[in-house]
């Protein structure tokens, strides 16, 4: 074995005569366990609330979306959709039309985009999942899907045949209109259901069947505004934009989840990194409390180690044992910290003790990933501070 790994196992698991140094050394000891608890916790919280709120985006936006490059609209042809169908990289594809309109309900009205979406749509995005009341429309009907915000601004029920819900789209061309109606085109809509995801979304979209969308924003049949892709599982979504960009010969653009919601991971990214970085400086703080023990321990021990160096061991390998002795206090701290912090992040994912409503727990996730990072946060900082209290054994300290 070692000697120096020797010497500082004796020293650690030894207590020293001098209560002061037992203390502080505790102290040092506590605030590893504290800081590894505590940043292990955090990151698994935040990990919890980034799927929290990327599932809110996973219930809206497709794995890809494909829009064009210029104007609003694009045409599909025949052979690019054979094309589409035939590929082994798309599970399914669904055809959207989505313009913005006026909504009108009782005297009300409401700015939001209507989004006309065909019969695949369901196998493409989740978003039937999250009604809470009525049911998904039927294809070749009027009926359409409103957000909760939008029912709640427009005070709009299901199935109400004594107001009218009213979608008025601005009719193409030139000139002056005598009468405000004649510059738009107004549809009767029938709310079939309601959905519910968050609030964003919830005031932004009302579903329709793709045709009637196409007649109320007039159309053509093979005209739509973007189209958005499920990917089969464990394709590259690199070669997935690569195949559809040339399919529709790059004038396109494909967009994959994340881009579409890069303000939404950026933030998150953001914010992931800022509290790290806070917590990590709790633990640079804590393992001050190491370095001065360490050094306390080295004065402690001043009369062993000069018996050491005189039995012919060398300045380095008496630095070696303190080394060893902080980087064993560093990993048993760190072990009984990522013990404890584990055992309360899947207490919280069991119990639900902690909530944010009465009805929802705070989102916890339970990452190897978050493990590698605390550990490699924790034996890295526990290094340094371990070297910098080793550096304090030299021929001065023997006079």
């Amino acid at each position: 074995m070692n000697f120096s790994f020797y010497i500082a196992k004796r020293y650690t698991a030894s207590f020293s005569k001098n209560t002061a140094i037992n203390i502080i050394t505790g102290i040092a000891s506590l605030g590893i366990i504290a800081g590894t608890m505590a940043l292990f916790v955090v990151l698994s919280a935040f990990s919890g609330l980034r799927n929290f709120s990327i599932g809110f985006t996973n219930a809206s936006d497709p794995d890809l979306k494909l829009a064009p490059k210029e104007g609003k609209t694009l045409f599909i042809t025949s052979q690019q959709e054979t094309a589409l169908n035939n590929s082994n990289l798309i599970a399914n594809y669904s055809k959207v039309v989505e313009d913005r309109v006026l909504f009108f309900y009782d005297q009300k009205e409401q700015v939001a985009y209507l989004k006309g979406v065909d019969s695949v749509f369901t196998k493409v995005s989740a978003i039937d999942q999250h009604l809470y009341v009525g049911n998904w429309l039927e294809d070749n009907t009027k009926e359409v899907i409103v957000g909760a915000e939008i029912s709640r601004k427009l005070s709009l029920g299901l199935f109400d045949y004594t107001n009218r819900l009213e979608v008025y789209t601005p009719k193409p061309g030139k000139g002056t209109f005598d009468r405000p109606e004649d510059a738009f085109n107004i549809a009767t809509l029938q709310p079939v259901g309601i959905y519910n995801i968050n609030e964003e979304v919830d005031v932004k979209y009302v579903y329709c069947s793709l045709d009637l969308a196409q007649n109320v924003l007039q159309l053509q049949p093979n005209q739509v505004s973007h189209i958005e892709f499920k990917l089969q599982p464990n394709v590259s979504e690199k070669e997935a934009i690569t195949f559809i960009e040339k399919t529709f010969n790059n004038a396109v653009t494909v967009k994959t989840r994340m881009q579409l919601n890069d303000a939404l991971y950026k933030m998150l990214n953001t914010e992931n990194v800022v509290v790290y970085l806070i917590f990590t400086l709790v633990i640079i703080i804590a393992l001050f409390n190491l370095i001065g023990a360490l050094v306390m321990i080295i004065i402690d021990k001043k009369e062993n180690l000069k018996t050491l160096y005189n039995l012919g061991n060398t300045i380095g390998t008496l630095q070696k044992i303190f080394l060893y002795q902080g980087l064993l206090i560093t990993v048993i701290g760190s072990a009984i910290g990522l013990i404890l912090g584990s055992a309360l992040v899947l207490l919280q994912q069991q119990f639900e003790f902690l909530m944010i409503t009465p009805t929802l727990a705070y989102p916890v996730v339970y990452e190897w990933q978050n493990i590698g990072i605390v550990l490699a946060t924790i034996a890295t900082l526990g290094f340094a501070s371990s070297w910098i209290a080793s550096r304090t054994v030299s021929k001065n300290l023997f006079g």
